[in-house]
């Protein structure tokens, strides 16, 4: 059975949408580049003696991450702006935001089934759970991939409704104008 009419897009209103989601996935995941690069540009730029350059920077993440030495990764002598699990989630987010056309279209806003991002969460819950329950103490690594697991998996669900958003502020009554 056909779609009803109310349904229909237009061709050039499709293309139109379509160009947009590229446009809407190249600026998000020029946004997380943007984002990691800031994670880790304070060890580069005090291993290169400008230390007071990387210290608001520093500053800056210390509001989102605890910092900890030893939970974070270093470069150059210096450890990164975030730890390693908020690395893995950041660079998470980058790589679910870029492979995210590879295996889906990137003007597909049908939701994906929640369950899988809250799956995502089931690593790195039973990962803190474990350590604070003093049962084992969590490593760089699993900080990292469990911090990856869940970065991927919100990557994959933003991107979605970043495109629907978009089309809702710059498109909504506009089917008949295409």
């Amino acid at each position: 059975m056909g779609e009803p009419a109310e349904n229909y897009v237009s061709i050039a209103l499709h293309d139109r949408l379509r160009g947009n989601a590229y446009k809407v996935w190249a600026v998000a995941s020029a946004v997380a580049f943007v984002w990691l690069a800031l994670i880790v540009l304070p060890p580069v730029l005090a291993g290169n003696g400008a230390g007071n350059a990387a210290s608001p920077l520093y500053s800056f993440f210390s509001h989102i991450c605890h910092q900890l030495p030893e939970r974070s990764f270093f470069i150059f002598g210096h450890k990164l702006a975030v730890c390693s699990r908020c690395f893995g989630v950041y660079f998470g987010l980058l790589a679910g935001l870029l492979t995210y056309p590879l295996w889906r279209s990137i003007d597909n806003i049908d939701p994906l089934p929640r369950l899988w991002l809250f799956a995502s969460m089931v690593p790195i819950a039973i990962d803190w759970s474990l350590t604070i329950f003093g049962i084992w103490e969590n490593t760089f690594v699993s900080r990292s991939i469990t911090g990856l697991i869940l970065g991927f998996a919100c990557g994959v669900y933003i991107l979605p409704a970043l495109v629907e958003i978009f089309r809702h502020l710059f498109y909504s009554g506009n089917r008949a104008s295409a």
